[in-house]
């Protein structure tokens, strides 16, 4: 059987606390940045995905994704 590796995303000291809704937050708009920036395809912005994946909960990023089509996304992007 294959051994499986499970990540999370590394520490960032701007999040000192074990609350880390703040880290889900900025981590998913970096991504949205990157592939802004890069496109969607690109290798820099895969982490981004990764780290907002396992720090943030299904339903607030249904609820971002769903603003961000809207038109009514909160944050800088």
């Amino acid at each position: 059987m294959a051994d499986v590796e499970l990540k999370t995303a590394p520490a960032d000291f701007r999040f000192p606390t074990t609350n880390q809704t703040r880290h889900c937050f900025t981590r998913y708009v970096e991504f949205h940045k990157c592939v802004n920036a890069k496109g969607e395809e690109s290798d820099d912005c895969m982490k981004f995905a990764k780290y907002y994946r396992s720090l943030c909960p299904g339903e607030w990023v249904e609820k971002w994704n769903e603003q961000r089509e809207n038109g009514t996304f909160p944050g800088p992007l």
